[in-house]
C-alpha cells in the first residue's frame, strides 16, 4: 500500500467505564463521524453502536494471558490506515493514557509521522469511585491517591512501600487474579490485615457489584464471590461505608 501525501490522523479516544452517557462530547463526535474504528474488547458494545453506519469496526481485543492482536501490530495497523489517508479512530475503554497502553501508540505514530489527537476518557478508578460512592481523596481520610497495575510481571518485586496507609488510597487495577499475592505483599511490608478494602466489579454499569472487607479477608472474598474482570480494588479508609450506601444513579438505571 503506497503512503498518502497527506497522512490520516489517529485520535486516541477514551471509552469511558462503558455507559454511553459517560462519553465526552469530542469523543461521541469522532466516533459517530469516523469510517474506521479500531476497539479493545472492553468497549461497550452500546458505544460501538454509536459509529457511523459506514464504519469499519475492527476489533483487537485483549485480555489476560490472551491477545488476539499482538501491541505492536495494533501500532502498525494504525500507522497502515493512516498512511493511507484514513482518520482512525483507536477506542480505549477507560483512558488512553491510564494503563491503556496509549502512550506507546502515540510514539508509533509519530514516530512515522502521523498525526496523533489523544482524547481523555473517564478512567475506571474514577467511574468506580463514584458510581460505588467512594471518594478516591478525603479531607479526613486521604490526600494521597496511587494507581498500580496488579498484573506486572515480577508482583512481588515491585515496590509498593508507602503507597497504602494511613492518609492514603491505593486503587489496583487488573488485581483480581493476584489478588492473594496482592494482600501478601501489602501485609509483609506493614499494612495492617484490618486495612479495609472494597472492590467495584463491571463499575457504573447495571450490573455492578461493589465488595467491602479487610485486606486480610480480600483473596477469599475475590474467589467466594467469583469476582471477575474487569474489576477494580481500592484499599484505604475512604472504602469504609454502610453495605447498603446508595450507589450512583447511573449505576442503577435511574438516571433519567
Amino acid at each position: 500500500m503506497s503512503e498518502n501525501v497527506n497522512p490520516g490522523r489517529v485520535y486516541l479516544v477514551g471509552a469511558g467505564p462503558g455507559d454511553p452517557e459517560l462519553l465526552t462530547l469530542r469523543a461521541a463526535r469522532l466516533l459517530m463521524a469516523a469510517r474506521i474504528v479500531v476497539h479493545d474488547g472492553l468497549v461497550d458494545p452500546s458505544i460501538l453502536a454509536m459509529a457511523h453506519r459506514d464504519a469499519r469496526l475492527i476489533s483487537v481485543a485483549k485480555r489476560r494471558a490472551y491477545h488476539s492482536v499482538p501491541q505492536d501490530e495494533i501500532c502498525a495497523l494504525l500507522v497502515r490506515e493512516a498512511l493511507a489517508g484514513h482518520d482512525v479512530v483507536r477506542l480505549k475503554g477507560g483512558d488512553p493514557f491510564v494503563f491503556g497502553r496509549g502512550g506507546e501508540e502515540a510514539e508509533a505514530c509519530r514516530a512515522a509521522g502521523v498525526p496523533v489527537e489523544i482524547v481523555p476518557g473517564i478512567s475506571a478508578a474514577n467511574a468506580a469511585g463514584a458510581a460505588a460512592a467512594i471518594p478516591l481523596t478525603h479531607r479526613d481520610h486521604a490526600s494521597i491517591v496511587s494507581f498500580v497495575a496488579g498484573q506486572c510481571k515480577g508482583l512481588s518485586e515491585q515496590d509498593w512501600t508507602g503507597l497504602a496507609g494511613v492518609g492514603r488510597t491505593l486503587v489496583i487495577y487488573m488485581g483480581v487474579k493476584t489478588a492473594p499475592q496482592i494482600a501478601e505483599k501489602l501485609m509483609a511490608d506493614g499494612l495492617s490485615p484490618a486495612m479495609p478494602v472494597a472492590v467495584i466489579e463491571n463499575a457504573a454499569r447495571p450490573d455492578m457489584r461493589v465488595l467491602r472487607g479487610s485486606l486480610a479477608g480480600l483473596p477469599a472474598m475475590v474467589e467466594d464471590e467469583k469476582v471477575r474482570s474487569p474489576a477494580l480494588i481500592v484499599i484505604g479508609e475512604v472504602t469504609r461505608g454502610r453495605a447498603d450506601a446508595p450507589l450512583a444513579a447511573l449505576a442503577t438505571g435511574m438516571a433519567s
